[in-house]
């Protein structure tokens, strides 16, 4: 047999982490990185965190799993502690954030057809968005890395240009359902909807009697130095996708609701074995405990704004490998010049000097580090950014 018993499609590198403390993860061979990754924006409370860690230990010992058969008291305190820090009325828990885009289709396209409309279908999404892997999820982007071999895919999306409102209202039609967006791009680049773009989304949707559904999965969960990115543009959404920070680690997505928009959503029209189950539900509030104390959101952008301005003042000094700066609060990304590839460069700065970083396009490196980090963590990554940036060379330039 030549496969690898985990099946081979994703290229790992040589980091084997089997330990992790607060920001750093140490390797199977006792190399200790930063972490400035946060496994892809989802260790929000770092590693180890002891409230966190004693919650699911105390849960996991009472009970972890009854199926939806049952009534969820642990899912329905979850749930209404996060309608009442959010635009939803509802929310439906599950456990990734594919599976939480996939309700939020589903969940628009079912509001049209129970008013009477069910020929508006058509999503309206956007080039360079990743809204996951699942078959829903991959047609809802037009890149091809991601549909390429899983022809035909599912119909009823329509692409326009990130940012370019007039391209977006030039596709309505009477078969629009929505939008569906990221508020901030993550592995598309780091690339921030304007607020022209965002308050027109939503203008459009109320006057055509269209969803805005957002998808927040990287960039909510207090990301951005706010609960839920949104809140920096003055508008509510309709539906929202959420997962990666909401569990900080332990597999957990939900999908948040209007009253209105959810209406189509009756008993028999979704559901799922795993979602909501106890255990994810007592990592869910263990987040949120650490997250709603006063002054932990405001500490995340005061983190951001300084690790920004850190960025910023590195660039100059390194300006063969760094263009610029781009995102919010805590989701930061590097713009490399022309000719850096940023896989390189993080497999440089990851084997040579024990940062941890991840790769986007636009020829953009992600730094995404947990939201617990403090000033001597801003420090080393910057230490260790300029000390890779120092010697590289591009493998062009070999």
């Amino acid at each position: 047999m030549t496969i690898t018993a985990l099946m081979p499609v994703y290229p790992r590198c040589g980091v084997r982490p089997v330990r992790g403390e607060g920001c750093y993860l140490i390797s199977e061979d006792g190399s200790r990185y930063l972490d400035m990754a946060a496994g892809i924006a989802v260790n929000a409370l770092g590693h180890g965190h002891p409230h966190l860690v004693k919650t699911i230990a105390e849960q996991a010992a009472t009970l972890m799993h009854v199926s939806n058969l049952y009534g969820s008291p642990q899912g329905e305190a979850l749930a209404e502690r996060i309608v009442a820090n959010s635009f939803a009325d509802t929310v439906f828990f599950t456990n990734s954030g594919t599976e939480a885009v996939e309700c939020a289709i589903k969940t628009a396209r079912r509001f049209h057809y129970a008013a009477g409309n069910p020929e508006r279908s058509k999503i309206i999404t956007f080039n360079n968005a990743f809204h996951g892997r699942t078959m829903g999820a991959i047609s809802a982007t037009n890149q091809p890395k991601m549909r390429d071999g899983f022809e035909p895919l599912l119909p009823g999306f329509a692409y326009a240009p990130f940012n370019d409102l007039d391209a977006a209202l030039a596709l309505i039609d009477d078969t629009t359902a929505g939008f569906m967006v990221e508020t901030i791009q993550g592995e598309g680049g780091v690339s921030v909807g304007t607020p022209e773009f965002i308050t027109g989304l939503r203008k459009a949707c109320d006057e055509h009697g269209l969803l805005l559904i957002l998808d927040e999965v990287q960039c909510g969960y207090g990301r951005t130095g706010k609960m839920w990115a949104y809140e920096h543009y003055g508008i509510e959404p309709d539906i929202m996708a959420v997962a990666k920070g909401i569990g900080a680690g332990f597999p957990l997505g939900a999908c948040l609701a209007t009253e209105r928009a959810a209406s189509g959503m009756v008993i028999g029209t979704h559901g799922s074995t795993y979602g909501g189950n106890p255990l994810a539900m007592a990592a869910g509030q263990a987040v949120l405990d650490v997250m709603l104390e006063e002054g932990f959101l405001a500490n995340v952008e005061a983190m951001g704004e300084r690790l920004r301005s850190a960025l910023e003042q590195l660039i100059p000094n390194h300006d063969h490998v760094f263009e610029s700066v781009r995102g919010k609060g805590l989701m930061l990304g590097l713009k490399l010049k022309a000719g850096v590839e940023p896989r390189e460069f993080v497999a440089h700065a990851r084997d040579n000097h024990g940062l941890l970083l991840v790769a986007a396009g636009e020829n953009v490196v992600r730094i995404l580090p947990p939201l617990v980090i403090e000033d001597a963590h801003v420090a080393e990554c910057i230490d260790k950014l300029s000390a890779a940036a120092r010697v590289f060379v591009p493998a062009s330039d070999d």
